[in-house]
């Protein structure tokens, strides 16, 4: 689909990834269609503890030049500009480094071929020397500024590093290609050198992976101050609930008092039958009001959004982007017909009962422009789907053979298939497509698009 990607992202997760100008509109929906063996329902997974847990959103500034780091190196020099400006351009250009070769390692992988995975690995090499070369040509004097530029050296010197040591145990491996492969691993040498040159990081830090794991991660977030944008949750329907709460609540105490009334109107004197009927009263009351109050409450809530994500910049504390989100079960009845033609274009033995559950994010950009250089912004929605695997059977016992006169077993795994509907709403037009993502209970299998995009 124009614009929007749907990706695995790890074991049990995906994400979609699309692009937004200053003040454009989006809307996206998604349908999921889980098979009721999968045991997912309003009573074992709720809505809201599921969007909280699981969903995650997240914005950036993003450029299509990933090679080409917006923010030039003279923005960098400390002699160039305000010194309040360092520490966001610095990030700029240490985010825009992260990303591009974030991209090409995932692109480098995709060659099977040696012939061809060992150049484009020593042209990525080049590429990035030279962009580290522009950060590190400029040191600020100033101690201040110093600690700033320390941090995001440190953090893309030890990403690079370990980037490319990822990128060498899971290509292809070759005989003819040894030379190739000794200078990446001295690449990889003179980078580790480097932080220890600069004493970036204690022994005691070196010594335990789960420290410099970590380190690097605070690092991580240091540098994407003043480029990823800080997000702030609202739920929207507080007051509202509290409304309901209490009307249910007066209603309830208005019946109870007139019951309760009656009681002592047909009961002259306290006895032990007035208090046996006024208990059995407060004790239906207090069965009843939390009971009442829900099945009111999801008649109300139904179709209406639950969550705002206001997403603002770090530096300038100006709001960027706002995000409408839903997220509820749904019947089939409730299925737009365009959705629900698409499900019925499934094979008739794929086509078993199944739950819905449906995820609107209406998105608005609130700014009129972005930081020079910068067109577009990125949005990332991640789904984690282990909640849904949580009552899958772990196996499906083993798959018996005859090969001449020997029987033989191989163990097989039970796998479940969720089909997605994706609906994308821009000026531009809309746009449907479906999904299948096989999974089992430890990884997501495939996840296929089935079909062209079908435009509305």
């Amino acid at each position: 689909m124009k614009k929007i990607t749907l990706n695995q992202d790890e074991n049990l997760s995906f994400s979609l990834s699309y692009q937004m100008l200053p003040q454009e509109h989006q809307r996206i929906d998604l349908y999921f269609s889980l098979p009721v063996e999968m045991g997912i329902n309003p009573s074992t997974l709720n809505e809201e503890d599921y969007f909280y847990s699981n969903i995650k959103c997240y914005s950036a500034y993003y450029a299509d030049e990933l090679h080409l780091p917006l923010v030039r190196s003279r923005f960098i020099s400390q002699t160039k500009g305000e010194q309040s400006d360092y520490r966001l351009n610095l990030n700029l250009y240490s985010y825009q480094i992260k990303i591009a070769l974030d991209a090409d390692i995932k692109q480098t992988l995709k060659l099977k071929d040696a012939e061809e995975f060992y150049p484009a690995a020593l042209e990525l090499a080049e590429q990035i020397t030279s962009l580290t070369k522009k950060l590190r040509r400029y040191t600020p004097p100033d101690n201040k500024l110093k600690s700033f530029f320390e941090n995001a050296d440190n953090y893309l010197s030890w990403h690079i590093e370990q980037s490319f040591l990822k990128l060498l145990n899971k290509g292809p491996k070759s005989s003819d290609f040894t030379v190739e492969r000794d200078f990446l691993l001295s690449f990889c040498r003179d980078e580790n050198n480097y932080r220890v040159e600069n004493q970036y990081n204690s022994q005691v830090t070196l010594d335990d992976p789960n420290r410099i794991t970590n380190k690097m991660r605070l690092l991580q977030r240091l540098i994407e101050y003043g480029v990823v944008f800080k997000k702030q949750t609202r739920y929207l329907n507080v007051n509202l609930k509290r409304l309901v709460r209490g009307v249910v609540t007066a209603v309830i105490m208005a019946f109870v008092m007139l019951l309760v009334l009656n009681a002592r109107s047909n009961y002259t004197e306290v006895t032990i039958a007035l208090i046996a009927f006024l208990g059995v009263i407060y004790g239906l009351r207090e069965t009843f009001k939390e009971d009442l109050t829900n099945l009111i409450w999801r008649k109300i809530q139904k179709g209406r959004p639950k969550w705002q994500h206001l997403f603002t910049h770090s530096v300038s504390k100006k709001r960027i982007l706002s995000k409408i989100l839903w997220l509820e079960y749904i019947k089939s009845k409730d299925l737009p017909k365009a959705v629900n033609e698409l499900l019925q274009q499934r094979r008739q033995q794929n086509k078993q009962a199944a739950r819905l559950i449906h995820f609107r994010c209406d998105n608005k950009v609130l700014a009129k422009e972005f930081l020079p250089g910068y067109d577009e912004i990125q949005q990332r929605i991640t789904f984690n789907l282990t909640p849904f695997v949580r009552f899958l059977k772990k196996g499906a016992g083993r798959l018996y053979s005859l090969e001449g006169q020997k029987i033989s077993g191989q163990a097989v795994e039970r796998r479940y298939q969720i089909n997605l509907i994706l609906h994308h709403l821009t000026k531009e037009g809309e746009k449907l497509q479906r999904f299948k993502i096989t999974l089992n209970r430890s990884e997501i299998v495939n996840i296929e698009a089935m079909g062209e995009v079908k435009d509305l």
